[in-house]
């Protein structure tokens, strides 16, 4: 048994967590913070300076609030949902490169070969927990919210499949680290900029995932008071808040690396693997940087745009992003035989 190769997977996986959680807890706060600046207001201000003790005082409120399960529910389910919802999450992080290198170490938790399908595969499995929250708690609000998500999700993970198959074409790998690097070598050799089509159908379907806005109709406040979680309270309900930032990390950080050069900057020769330790901490400063990016963008959408009717959601899906993103791949591949004789 290798123990060396143990004690590094675990002391990456340590160091994921670290801070990865606290990442979830300061992105509810940056959120309120920046709806307060959209809407002209203060926001959360009063525990510590500029509020950051909020996300603490949140999750001590969560964990003494009483635990109630409603006498209707089916109890078992109604517990195994909010779990189901957190875990895929941290799941998806394991094979997201972070870094290039630090020492020997290569900065992924686990570089697997078909790392995408495993991201892919993992991220389907979230709906899972919504759909039973929704007939656990034996309700037609929840039932709603639950049935709606499922249908949201088939509609757009196909177009979100679909839409990386070019960069699996262009770039000839399913793992995220050469991906990752097939982008070194100059801002253009960035996929965002070969496949922009890719990248919009990506976006898009990124939000519809997620369940933001536009696309939160599972949850849908003014029509299904609070969707899937209406009958969830204390942690239980903490699970489920704190699975979606969770999954907005995790797609944000699936973005980086498939679409913006992951670690890569492509200014004073840092677009290169690292090869001091200080090179390694700036190529993590710099991944980091990307994903803060794509963070504020969804919280800027949220608090920007309206919310699409769910036969508008459908439409979009069905009838827009997905035979855009089939014929996205036709055209990649013609122009690929056309300049290099092989699809």
């Amino acid at each position: 048994m290798d123990w060396t190769f143990i004690g590094f997977s675990a002391a990456k996986i340590l160091a994921v967590m670290a801070v990865m959680l606290p990442s979830i807890a300061y992105s509810v706060l940056a959120e309120r913070r920046v709806s307060a600046f959209i809407q002209d207001r203060l926001g959360p201000n009063r525990v510590g300076p500029g509020g950051i003790w909020q996300p603490l005082a949140d999750g001590i409120k969560f964990l003494l609030k009483e635990d109630f399960t409603p006498s209707h529910v089916r109890k078992m389910y109604f517990w195994l949902a909010p779990a189901i919802t957190m875990i895929p999450a941290f799941l998806t992080v394991a094979v997201i490169p972070f870094g290039s290198t630090l020492g020997n170490q290569r900065m992924v938790i686990a570089d697997l070969n078909v790392g995408v399908l495993y991201t892919f595969g993992i991220v389907s499995l979230s709906v899972y927990g919504i759909v039973l929250a929704g007939y656990a708690s034996n309700s037609k609000y929840p039932f709603l919210g639950g049935i709606r998500a499922s249908a949201q999700m088939i509609s757009y993970e196909l177009a979100m499949g679909l839409s990386v198959i070019p960069l699996f074409m262009l770039a000839g790998d399913l793992n995220l680290s050469r991906i990752t690097e097939y982008q070194t070598g100059g801002l253009f050799q960035w996929l965002v900029f070969k496949q922009p089509i890719a990248f919009a159908i990506f976006l898009v379907a990124a939000f519809a995932e997620t369940n933001r806005l536009p696309f939160d109709l599972p949850e849908s406040e003014t029509e299904l008071v609070s969707g899937y979680h209406t009958e969830y309270s204390s942690m239980k309900f903490a699970l489920f808040f704190l699975g979606e930032y969770a999954a907005m990390i995790a797609i944000s950080a699936l973005m980086v690396t498939l679409f913006f050069g992951g670690w890569t900057l492509p200014f004073w020769g840092l677009d290169q693997a690292a090869t001091t330790f200080a090179g390694g901490l700036l190529h993590i400063a710099i991944f980091f940087g990307k994903l803060l990016g794509f963070m504020l963008l969804f919280i800027w959408v949220r608090w920007m745009l309206p919310r699409f009717r769910y036969d508008q959601l459908m439409d979009l899906g069905w009838r827009r992003i997905l035979p855009l993103a089939l014929a996205n791949i036709v055209v990649t591949a013609v122009w690929l035989w056309m300049t290099h004789g092989t699809p």
